[in-house]
């Protein structure tokens, strides 16, 4: 059984791990940083979240399933913040305990670009971080950070980790959508072009408040075919737009995104 610990809360300039003594870090935990990153041609600010763990610790993908903990930023601290998009590189699929999660084992890099509020005025990445590690416990940590001053050239660490966001395919699988008695269940059927990307899949919903299950798959007539529930606050069935349904097929070298799907009869 996975124990949960008692959150712990760092606060933090530049880089953790060097202000906080060893005795003071939470299990599993060994560094977080905001990279100072570079501006783009375009006056945006790339930075990045950096988490180094201890070896076998893990923390979690944007959607990693049900035991997981996504992180969470609260950007209110930034100056000249605008638009704030996250990169999320391609996730593991991690098998703990009979649960299957997304996420990523010793580290993550995550790239983040933040358009400036006032074009032309330096963006300031400040960010209060809660994400959640594990290994047989599982441990919330919140973090304050802050970036150091833009570099002069982009990170090649950043770069790498930009190369590994999944692609963003064209096409749309074929879904139905059907209520269930405490929402609506989405069966797709993916494009035959993506299956060299793997076979392990991530549905979700654009909408945070929207709950998804662990989804199911199986094959059909040489096609991938995955269902999962989508279920509201309200516990009732709701107008599901199709549009709004993300797909993520993930293979060990490769991933693939699907955004929207297209209703069949």
């Amino acid at each position: 059984m996975i124990k949960t610990l008692a959150l712990f809360v760092l606060t933090a300039a530049p880089a953790l791990a060097q202000d906080i003594a060893p005795d003071e870090m939470p299990p599993g935990l060994v560094s977080a940083r905001l990279l100072p990153g570079w501006v783009t041609s375009d006056g945006a600010r790339m930075t990045a979240l950096a988490v180094e763990l201890e070896p076998g610790w893990k923390t979690y993908w944007r959607s990693p399933g049900d035991a997981g903990i996504p992180p969470h930023f609260d950007w209110q601290a930034a100056g000249n913040l605008g638009e704030v998009e996250l990169f999320w590189p391609r996730p593991e699929v991690i098998s703990s305990g009979g649960e299957r999660t997304l996420g990523y084992h010793d580290r993550m890099l995550l790239p983040i670009r933040i358009a400036p509020a006032a074009p032309g005025q330096p963006v300031e990445p400040r960010a209060v971080v809660d994400l959640g590690i594990c290994l047989d416990i599982c441990v919330p940590v919140q973090v304050s950070l802050e970036a150091g001053p833009a570099e002069p050239a982009p990170d090649p660490r950043i770069e790498a980790a930009l190369a590994r966001v999944p692609g963003s395919s064209e096409d749309h699988p074929d879904c139905r959508i059907t209520e269930i008695a405490d929402g609506m269940q989405v069966t797709a059927m993916l494009p035959e072009s993506g299956r060299a990307a793997g076979d392990q899949v991530a549905m979700e919903h654009q909408s945070k408040d929207i709950w998804v299950s662990a989804p199911e798959t199986a094959e059909l007539d040489g096609r991938l075919a995955v269902a999962a529930d989508f279920v509201a606050a309200s516990g009732k069935p709701f107008p599901l737009d199709p549009g709004d349904i993300r797909l993520t097929l993930i293979g060990p070298q490769d991933a693939v995104e699907y955004h929207g799907c297209k209703l069949v009869d």
